[in-house]
């Protein structure tokens, strides 16, 4: 077993990290209505888990001290009732970012990873946004400042548009060609840094992407069950956390 450790790579910790981070990034945002019902403030000391299966799970902490992989914090529950769900779902959001960092460089110390490899798996990590940064929608507001002036106002009308296809469409005859290439250069200014709101990716830019009208937040079409043909008869898109959400006492 120990071998088998050893051989572990940083490709692979990523990955480990990865899925981590898509199953807790799902529980705060997507699958937020689910999470806030099952941290009941009754019950005892729960956390939030995510998995390498892109899943999540609310759980009680693991008994055994000190336990195999590093704790989430605990009692998150106990704080859900005592502020606005959304500050609450920030406030999980920078605990979940830790406890990720910390399951990753548990494995790098675990499997021996040297100042090279640790260097190359924070550059890898640091490259995605934060858990933090999609639940607030920082890693949104990031992305539209790097757009330039001059196409701030074209980036603004396609903003608005609910529905947009990144794939890079192939000109019908000369007279389209040039607009075409004006579009997929204002296309790759505004989803250059795109990250889905549903895993946290700004992969697979080639792509059906849905924007949600009201948190303006952008999903791949797949990762929100939206495809282009249903889009087209959509007047008004509520991503699934918008359309859960509901007002709180």
């Amino acid at each position: 077993m120990e071998a088998a450790y050893n051989s572990r790579t940083v490709e692979e910790v990523f990955k480990d990290f990865k899925g981590r981070r898509a199953g807790v990034v799902k529980a705060l945002t997507t699958d937020a209505e689910e999470f806030y019902k099952q941290c009941d403030p009754e019950k005892e000391n729960l956390c939030l888990y995510g998995l390498p299966s892109e899943q999540w799970e609310v759980n009680l902490p693991a008994e055994e001290v000190p336990p195999e992989l590093p704790e989430p914090a605990l009692g998150i529950n106990f704080a859900r009732d005592g502020m606005q769900e959304k500050d609450w779902l920030s406030l999980v959001a920078v605990h979940s970012d830790s406890w990720l960092l910390a399951v990753a460089f548990y494995f790098g110390a675990r499997f021996n990873f040297d100042k090279a490899d640790r260097k190359r798996l924070f550059n890898m990590i640091n490259d995605l946004p934060t858990v933090f940064e999609i639940v607030t929608g920082a890693a949104k507001k990031q992305q539209k400042e790097k757009s330039s002036v001059s196409n701030q106002s074209n980036t603004k009308s396609k903003s608005n548009s609910k529905v947009e296809r990144i794939s890079k469409a192939q000109p019908n005859d000369d007279e389209e060609e040039g607009l075409d290439e004006e579009e997929e250069e204002e296309e790759d200014d505004e989803h250059g840094d795109a990250v889905c709101g549903a895993c946290g990716d700004n992969n697979a830019l080639d792509e059906f992407w849905i924007c949600c009208d009201l948190c303006e937040k952008w999903f791949h079409g797949k990762c929100v069950k939206i495809t282009p043909a249903r889009a087209e008869h959509i007047k008004q898109y509520k991503c699934p956390s918008c359309s859960n959400k509901r007002a709180r006492p």
